[in-house]
């Protein structure tokens, strides 16, 4: 789930005072309220440096090879273009960069930022990853810059203005997709001739569900409702889900959803790639703004309920280890992913807000379960899919499946963050040091097994020690989340961190 992108609240951060860096400030340590000694506040100072000097790694590698091209492609030291071709690394590293206060790195990205034309692309266009990397880049650059960062930079101010008047152009580009009977948009467009480039009937969950934070927080800059109320109509479809076999538990509904009429055509589910950041902001949309967002609260308490009394399970050789079920209507299916190891942190987050300490518990739980993952396999890295039914364990993996309580289905690791993502919420909320050397550890398994050539790539089997072969695609979101969440867990403190004095004073979106 998830670029690293931040988000302000209404009122809150614009307002915050400028933020300066002094990491020997004893006041400022990784979390607020921490008691941390002298020896503890250099191990995140290193810590801190050398995820840092990884992050500066990829973007050397990128910057050379790739730039202003979507990704770098590490082992050939060549690029692609997946992503519209409008430098999707250059938008989902700006907020790292701007948190790890690399002022040259956040000079170039804004160069660049301001000078792409949005209306033009020879790719079809993804509605959903197009929103969560450039979209939300672009806001959460032009958040951090005008609240806790503003002296950071010395870039013309209007190349950070910039950032909202590209991302009005960017909407304005791909509101078409939401000339529907519904107003539920398409995904996938064509935007030179702006045409449909997909003419399935459905679009999925997560697609739909994943656009309200971004959207809306355009219009909230701008003062033009006309972005929160393209997003929040196709939303509405699912906050009040039809038919109603489409919910088999209270708050969980079905995969996908049919364009033309709104209805769900399937309740089968789950936190899982497809419905997954659903939920997750369903949550974040309440942090977001209280005072609006009431309904999503209760949707999103009435799905956390509902999977802590029907999806929570425990694998028969570790009755003590706790993952997610998916479901299909209300038959559960003993299998998850590295993308649903965001749930723990979502929870937690869940648990801070609401002031409901069975949610953060919960959330820990799960976070231990995707921890058993890491802590697992041969190359300390949790594994893209995973399965724990007793009834299907493959020949050959009885002998993991007693060790572990689960066995690995797919074995690759495409730097995904989510792991590294519930580990920070984990430490921020409770404090405990012991979530802050699970992420050390993860990001050196990480750097250990992924770092190739110029940059960082996936592996194909994380039980394998070095993890096999590689491919040869730095994913965008290494930037956006895997190196930031990797970081904020050492940093010192500040209004950016999740529970900041007890609050939240942003908030994460997706791809963060």
């Amino acid at each position: 789930m998830r670029l690293l992108l931040l988000l302000t609240l209404i009122g809150s951060a614009l307002a915050a005072p400028a933020y300066e860096h002094s990491v020997a400030d004893e006041g400022l340590l990784a979390r607020s309220g921490c008691s941390c000694d002298s020896e503890q506040i250099a191990v995140q100072k290193k810590r801190a440096a050398a995820v840092k000097e990884a992050f500066e790694f990829a973007w050397d590698g990128y910057f050379t090879y790739a730039f202003p091209n979507d990704e770098l492609h590490p082992v050939s030291n060549t690029y692609g273009n997946s992503r519209n071709g409008w430098g999707a690394s250059a938008a989902d590293a700006l907020s790292t960069a701007i948190i790890m206060r690399n002022a040259t790195i956040v000079d170039v990205i804004l160069n660049h930022l301001a000078t792409v034309d949005y209306t033009q692309t020879s790719t079809t266009c993804s509605l959903f990853e197009t929103t969560i990397r450039y979209l939300a880049g672009m806001l959460s650059g032009y958040d951090l810059l005008k609240g806790p960062f503003a002296n950071l930079t010395t870039n013309s101010s209007s190349n950070v203005e910039a950032l909202v008047s590209q991302s009005v152009t960017l909407a304005n580009t791909l509101k078409f997709a939401f000339n529907t009977t519904t107003g539920i948009p398409y995904n996938d467009l064509n935007i030179d001739p702006q045409t449909v480039a997909d003419s399935s009937p459905t679009n999925d969950l997560a697609t739909i569900g994943s656009l309200v934070l971004e959207w809306t927080h355009l219009s909230d800059l701008t003062g033009n409702p006309l972005y929160a109320n393209l997003s929040q109509t196709g939303e509405s479809y699912l906050l009040h889900p039809q038919p109603s076999w489409a919910e088999p538990f209270p708050g969980l509904v079905g995969s996908n959803v049919n364009i033309t009429s709104g209805e769900f055509l399937d309740a089968t589910g789950g936190w899982v790639g497809g419905a997954d950041s659903f939920y997750e902001y369903l949550l974040k949309m309440y942090v977001y703004d209280q005072s609006r967002f009431g309904e999503y609260k209760t949707r999103w308490m009435a799905a956390a309920d509902s999977t802590i009394q029907y999806l929570a399970s425990h694998p028969s050789t570790k009755p003590n280890i706790t993952y997610l079920a998916e479901f299909s209507n209300t038959s559960t299916i003993e299998t998850s992913e590295h993308l649903a190891c965001f749930d723990g942190g979502n929870f937690i987050l869940g648990g801070l807000v609401l002031g409901q300490q069975n949610y953060t518990d919960f959330g820990l739980a799960l976070v231990e379960g995707c921890r058993n993952t890491y802590a697992s396999t041969a190359t300390g890295i949790g594994p893209e899919v995973f399965s724990w039914d007793n009834s299907s364990v493959p020949s050959g993996d009885e002998s993991f499946w007693e060790a572990h309580g689960f066995y690995i289905t797919d074995s690759i690791y495409d730097l995904r963050p989510e792991y590294l993502e519930s580990l920070y919420y984990a430490y921020r909320a409770t404090g405990q040091q012991k979530y802050q050397e699970w992420s050390w550890e993860a990001f050196q398994a990480i750097n250990a097994s992924t770092r190739t050539g110029s940059g960082f790539s996936e592996i194909n089997d994380v039980n394998t020690v070095g993890g096999g072969s590689k491919g040869d695609l730095q994913e965008s979101f290494l930037f956006a989340e895997v190196m930031k969440y990797a970081y904020v867990i050492h940093d010192v403190d500040g209004p950016f961190q999740v529970n900041y004095q007890g609050q939240e004073r942003f908030v994460f979106n997706t791809e963060a």
